[in-house]
């Protein structure tokens, strides 16, 4: 390992970062109650998915979280910026995202350049015609879906401005037409990191919005909603880490009782993201045996597995016998499981130059492979790729530069191989994962 454990955890590392990327918000605040004013639910029949379970599906976690100056939202360059900058020096990004054949309005000036002196733009996640770009690309390449990631921040923490909220709406809203465009199933993912005990009432308010708004899991025009034993999935990441977290398992429980029990906001099945140590309650688990008792209300268990290991001989060593002992828990409680894969790591823009570049190489698609076929090697039904878009940690698997500007920020590339190929390597993850491929 190159950092320690704990440095990987998502996220408390996100709370400081809500600061150290936001630059200040231009125009008029968004007051809370205009926040939630665009959701509603759909009003035209998608083409539809295979949206039941989880078995012998690939399915992405899908920050849309990138904002750029002239989207409209009014925040500037987010989750582009370090301390309210984007120019050479400082970014928060490692990966540059390939736009060729991106139309000119999907683009957005930088002071960036790439070697031939032309100008480096960048996309915003709030454009309808990127995010449906990237739901075809689910599509071509085979890939399911996505959770569509909600930091639970933005609902509920009492700012005074709701602008970040309004967009994260927003970008719910673009998921879920792309989605259903495409035929790729989507659920929501709330992300806890940031929260305080105090800020789940407002958290809970929230979840009650996009049910009574969006009809979330029960529209039936939502053709592409992914279900779970019959029951609409929603995920909660965040329980059980001993990163600090301002929160109790406690908090947990009561937020995934009214998802699940609640007779007026619950009937949904909840998939529950946890650290790798989740089960032995160690590593980067806090040591509390109580979270054993809030997983009981959990259908899926998915453990956070990026940075626990980083070469390939780690994956043999640290993932296989650990993926092997995780399912045969969930196995015999009837818990269902789904591994995290990813294809490399680094944060060195985003740390500030603290951290190393090229954290975890990604050796061509080499180290993805071998864990999905490890996952399969051991038994697991479907995977989760961390992330779609997550350049800042260099997760992404969407086309991203060979060839990134040149300046004070360094960057990482694809190495050489095509734009598509983490796409295309997920979505033959997933013919692995149904038998479609021998396992090799």
């Amino acid at each position: 390992m190159l950092m320690t454990e704990a440095s990987f955890a998502r996220k408390p590392f996100w709370i400081a970062l809500l600061v150290m990327l936001g630059a200040p918000v231009q125009g008029a605040p968004v007051p809370r109650r205009d926040a939630y004013a665009g959701l509603a639910p759909r009003q035209v029949v998608g083409t539809g998915a295979a949206t039941e379970g989880i078995e012998g599906k690939v399915l992405c976690g899908y920050q849309g979280w990138f904002r750029a100056e002239g989207d409209g939202s009014g925040l500037g360059f987010t989750h582009y910026q370090r301390a309210g900058k984007f120019e050479p020096g400082f970014c928060s990004i490692d990966l540059w995202p390939d736009l060729a054949g991106f139309d000119p309005d999907e683009l957005y000036a930088t002071p960036f350049v790439f070697p031939d002196g032309s100008p480096a733009p960048v996309f915003s996640s709030l454009h309808p015609k990127t995010v449906d770009r990237h739901h075809r690309w689910m599509r071509e390449h085979g890939i399911d879906g996505a959770f569509v990631q909600r930091f639970a921040v933005h609902g509920a923490k009492p700012h005074t401005d709701f602008a970040g909220l309004a967009a994260d709406n927003r970008k719910l809203q673009l998921c879920r037409e792309a989605a259903n465009a495409h035929g790729r199933c989507w659920a929501l993912m709330y992300d806890l990191s940031g929260l305080a005990s105090a800020d789940f009432e407002r958290l809970a308010a929230d979840w009650k919005e996009l049910r009574t708004r969006m009809q979330l899991g029960t529209d039936p025009n939502d053709t592409s909603y992914l279900r779970y034993r019959g029951k609409p999935l929603v995920a909660v990441w965040g329980i059980g880490f001993n990163d600090g977290r301002s929160y109790s398992l406690e908090d947990c429980e009561w937020f995934l009782r009214l998802l699940k029990q609640n007779p007026d906001w619950g009937g949904m099945s909840l998939m529950v993201g946890v650290p790798y140590g989740w089960r032995t309650l160690d590593r980067d688990c806090a040591p509390d045996p109580r979270l054993h008792e809030v997983l009981k209300l959990a259908d899926i268990i998915s453990p956070w597995s990026v940075g626990r290991y980083g070469q390939i001989a780690e994956v043999d060593a640290i993932a296989a016998p650990n993926l092997r002992q995780d399912l045969d828990w969930c196995a015999g409680r009837g818990i269902s499981y789904l591994p995290v894969v990813f294809p490399g790591f680094s944060w060195h823009n985003l740390r500030g130059g603290e951290a190393p570049l090229n954290a975890i190489p990604r050796q061509g698609g080499r180290f993805l492979w071998k864990q999905f076929t490890t996952i399969k090697g051991a038994g697991a039904k479907g995977a989760f790729v961390a992330m779609f878009d997550e350049i800042d940690e260099a997760t992404a698997i969407l086309p991203c530069r060979n060839v990134p500007p040149v300046g004070a920020s360094p960057f990482v590339s694809y190495e050489g191989v095509p734009g598509d190929h983490y796409l295309w390597l997920c979505g033959q993850g997933g013919r692995l994962l149904r038998d479609e491929l021998p396992l090799r």
